[in-house]
C-alpha cells in the first residue's frame, strides 16, 4: 500500500505590492535611509540650526549617522557644520570659483532692527561669559532701552521702534538664539556667537559708534 503523497508546493513566493513593501516609506520609494535619518536630514534643510538641548532625539540620530547625512548634503553642494561644544549643527552653502555650483540655500539677511538687537545680545553674552557666568539673561525692557538709542528719526516714533524691536526678538526666538524663560525675560543661547563672530561684532560696534556720533553732531 502506497502512502499518500503531499500536494505539490508552489516553488514561488507570493509577490508583495510596492505599497506593502515594509522597506518603503511610501509607494515608489527609492530612498535608502531609515525614516528617522531622513527626518533629521529634512529638518537640517528646513531649519537654520539643530540644537542638542532642544532636539535630543534628532541630535542622537545625527551623531549616529553623521557621515551618511553629510554625504547626502554634499550631494546638494551643502556643507554640514557640527559644533559639539555648543551642541549645535547647521548647514552652509558650498561656494567655489573653480566649480559651477548651483545655489540651493539663500541667505536671509537680518533687518536693521534685528542686527541691532543681535549686537546688543552678543555684547551681553560676551560680557557675562567673560565674567564666568554660566548663562546670560536679559529683559525685554533692557533691550528696548538700549537698542532705542541706535535708531534714527527715520525709524519712526517710539511705538514703532518698540514694535520693530519686539518683532526682532520674535525672529531670534524662533531661530533659537534666545529662549523666553518667563514673560519678557530671555536667556541668550550660545548660538549668538555663531551668528555674530567676535570680529563681526567689533565691526558692527565701530559702525554703531560712527552712527551715534554722526547723529549727535547734526
Amino acid at each position: 500500500m502506497t502512502e499518500p503523497t503531499d500536494p505539490p508546493t508552489d516553488p514561488f513566493i507570493d509577490t508583495v505590492s510596492m505599497e506593502q513593501d515594509p522597506d518603503e516609506c511610501f509607494a515608489g520609494d527609492r530612498g535608502v535611509l531609515d525614516p528617522e535619518v531622513r527626518r533629521v536630514l529634512v529638518r537640517l534643510l528646513q531649519r537654520r540650526f539643530l540644537q542638542a538641548d532642544r532636539n535630543r532625539d534628532d541630535w542622537k540620530v545625527l551623531m549616529d549617522n553623521q557621515q551618511v547625512i553629510e554625504s547626502r548634503l554634499h550631494d546638494l553642494f551643502v556643507r554640514l557644520v557640527v559644533d559639539s561644544d555648543r551642541g549645535v549643527a547647521y548647514k552652509q552653502q558650498v561656494r567655489s570659483d573653480e566649480l559651477d555650483v548651483p545655489i540651493l540655500l539663500r541667505d536671509e539677511a537680518y533687518t536693521r532692527a534685528e542686527t541691532l538687537v543681535l549686537v546688543y545680545l552678543r555684547t551681553i553674552y560676551q560680557r557675562e561669559s567673560t565674567a564666568g557666568e554660566l548663562a546670560a539673561r536679559v529683559d525685554v525692557e533692557e533691550v528696548e532701552q538700549t537698542v532705542m538709542t541706535y535708531f534714527t528719526e527715520a525709524n519712526g516714533d517710539i511705538a514703532r521702534r518698540q514694535k520693530l524691536i519686539r518683532n526682532a526678538l520674535g525672529r531670534l526666538r524662533q531661530e533659537g538664539i534666545i529662549d523666553e524663560e518667563t514673560e519678557g525675560r530671555y536667556r541668550i543661547s550660545p548660538l549668538v556667537e555663531i551668528v555674530l563672530s567676535a570680529d563681526r561684532l567689533r565691526e558692527l560696534d565701530d559702525w554703531l559708534q560712527e552712527q551715534i556720533q554722526g547723529g549727535s553732531e547734526q
